[in-house]
């Protein structure tokens, strides 16, 4: 049954919460809502940031998402939370007021991953990659024909931003210390053969390598200095070492929150120190830290676009108290594009103890990885090979026997099994 209105407070104003302010509307929530966002931007869509924004076929400022004009809410952006009082049922700002809220959602999201030395994280040519401005700033950047580039971190941003670089005729430098790129998401036997297509590419990869200091003249970047003794000359740095969530605003509000996320139950609902459910709050999206019954009830925080989506509708509905109070627990899908390479998965492969190839050929550039877990399917991921990612997305879904027989595999005999080098 609905709930009585109240008020809706929603802390962040990206993806998540958009569609989490959608579907409030949508269940029948008709009081007053606001939504708070440090950005000043209305919410825009996050991964043309890494691509098209770079190459220069769309402009930062047409990443805005639809949907914002329809939902009769009070729109506070530029403006930080900086905490919680529980209590009282408010939320302080930066510039000292204090909303109150009946309900409330934290979808702060993630920022960048800063460089350790902010000294050289400020020097002219260093960049991070996350927001509008940072992909506006670093597009202008690599507009103006830089001499060389280097990514300082072989995720999935890190190799976006490396084979773009080749897509504009940069020379650019791909540093990890990992093995391979991927490996920590995808384990170094994936990663192995993505990172060999990007090699083919003209990305020059240095795995098991590790920046230590930049190097400036005059403010500005000129070399990176390598643990082992090495540097490259570069007047571009881009700084991919992941994203940091923000939950510093929820410091001395009794939540259960650190820099892995604000954890929540399997409804939606945020808990406290003690682990009970505060039923006035909600989160969404990559802050959000939730037992996932498809592995275990194992607690994930979770960067993905159709995440955002997903979990963002299903909070909105929670609040609006349109039940059943269900557990969230959709499939996890993600995708990359990295140059002319499109990377997608289904499932989560943390926890892999067994990889196998089951369509495709890794030497051709086009493969689909099956991975396992004590006997069970656990993930897929497909590299330039989508049309095979659902039916592998299923047999993830179903925990499907480990590894696999039939229609999930072009191969006439059982599949190789290999070990998926995951951290």
């Amino acid at each position: 049954m609905t709930q009585p209105p109240g008020r809706a407070l929603i802390v962040g104003a990206g993806l998540a919460a958009l569609r989490g302010a959608e579907s409030l509307r949508a269940a029948g929530f008709s009081g007053p809502l606001t939504i708070v966002g440090d950005e000043p931007h209305p919410p825009y869509d996050r991964p043309p940031l890494s691509k098209h924004v770079l190459t220069g076929a769309v402009a930062a400022d047409a990443t805005t998402l639809p949907g914002r004009h329809g939902l009769a809410a009070d729109w506070q952006l530029g403006m930080a939370a900086v905490s919680l009082d529980r209590q009282a049922r408010t939320v302080r700002l930066a510039d000292g007021r204090a909303l109150p809220y009946d309900r409330l959602l934290i979808a702060t999201g993630t920022r960048a991953r800063p460089w350790p030395n902010p000294h050289e994280g400020r020097l002219s040519g260093v960049f991070t990659l996350r927001g509008r401005d940072d992909a506006a700033a670093l597009r202008r950047a690599l507009a103006a024909r830089p001499r060389h580039v280097l990514v300082i971190g072989a995720g999935f941003i890190g190799c976006e931003v490396a084979s773009l670089c080749r897509q504009l005729g940069l020379p650019v430098t791909l540093v990890e210390p990992g093995p391979t790129p991927l490996s920590r998401v995808l384990g170094s036997t994936v990663g192995g053969l993505i990172g060999a297509i990007h090699a083919g590419h003209g990305v020059a990869v240095r795995c098991g390598s590790e920046v230590e200091w930049l190097e400036a003249e005059g403010g500005r970047l000129v070399r990176a200095h390598l643990v082992d003794g090495g540097s490259i000359a570069t007047d571009i740095a881009v700084i991919a070492l992941g994203a940091v969530r923000n939950t510093d605003w929820l410091e001395g509000s009794g939540l259960s929150a650190d820099c892995g996320g604000v954890d929540c139950d399997a409804r939606g609902y945020v808990l406290d120190t003690d682990g009970q459910p505060d039923p006035h709050i909600a989160a969404a999206g990559d802050v959000a830290r939730f037992p996932h019954p498809l592995y275990g009830g194992r607690r994930v925080a979770l960067e993905h676009w159709s995440h955002a989506v997903a979990q963002g509708i299903h909070a909105g509905r929670l609040l609006a108290g349109a039940g059943p109070e269900v557990p969230y627990g959709a499939l996890p899908t993600f995708w990359s594009t990295q140059g002319d390479l499109v990377v997608k998965s289904a499932g989560l492969t943390e926890g892999a103890d067994a990889v196998a190839i089951t369509q495709g050929d890794p030497a051709a550039g086009r493969f689909v990885a099956l991975y396992g877990r004590e006997g069970r399917c656990i993930a897929a991921v497909s590299v330039d090979s989508a049309r095979w990612l659902p039916a592998h997305a299923e047999l993830v879904a179903a925990r499907a026997p480990f590894p696999p027989r039939g229609a999930a595999t072009d191969r006439p005999k059982a599949v190789t099994i290999l070990e998926p080098g995951l951290p």
